[in-house]
């Protein structure tokens, strides 16, 4: 374990705003929120090898628009970094709730981000990026959106911009 200098806390926290900045683009399905994490250049890997990251965002929107909705969430983030790069590794757990012929269904994993990113000026941004799966989970859905417990809970997440983080509802 690294020992965490003052002068880096600000990078560590610059590095966790731009990995939750890339779960909301990913979440609201905002391309321009999940372009701006990448580098010009920057390398993508869910599993089926290297891809162009900026082509990867640009392809992965229409797949998340013909989900119901999707919800991303970061937990544990070791940093390492020095001299304008740095490595992350950051656990992830995924709900994603989609159409099927049986009806919506559930689709959640959980896994880790593993990152080399890069500072440039004062902005850092990923240059690499590999998706591990440690664990998944599948079912009919059990959400619910009626009765007395949501009733009155009437602002639902949507994709951008419709969304309340873009609409100030």
């Amino acid at each position: 374990m690294s020992k965490v200098h003052p002068e880096q806390v600000a990078d560590r926290l610059a590095i966790m705003d731009l990995l939750n900045r890339y779960a909301r683009g990913i979440d609201r399905c905002d391309l321009d929120v999940l372009r701006s994490v990448w580098w010009p250049g920057a390398k993508a890997d869910y599993g089926q090898g290297e891809i162009d990251a900026l082509e990867w965002s640009d392809g992965v929107i229409p797949a998340l628009l013909g989900m119901r909705r999707t919800q991303h969430f970061l937990g544990n983030m070791l940093i390492e970094m020095g001299n304008g790069v740095a490595t992350a590794e950051t656990y992830c757990r995924a709900w994603h709730e989609v159409d099927s012929p049986d009806g919506p269904q559930e689709m959640e994993v959980g896994g880790r981000y593993l990152d080399r990113l890069q500072r440039r000026g004062d902005e850092w941004r990923l240059l690499h990026r590999r998706y591990v799966l440690d664990w998944s989970r599948n079912g009919p859905s059990t959400a619910r959106w009626d009765g007395p417990l949501y009733e009155g809970l009437t602002r639902r997440g949507k994709r951008a911009p419709h969304d309340p983080s873009h609409t100030g509802e």
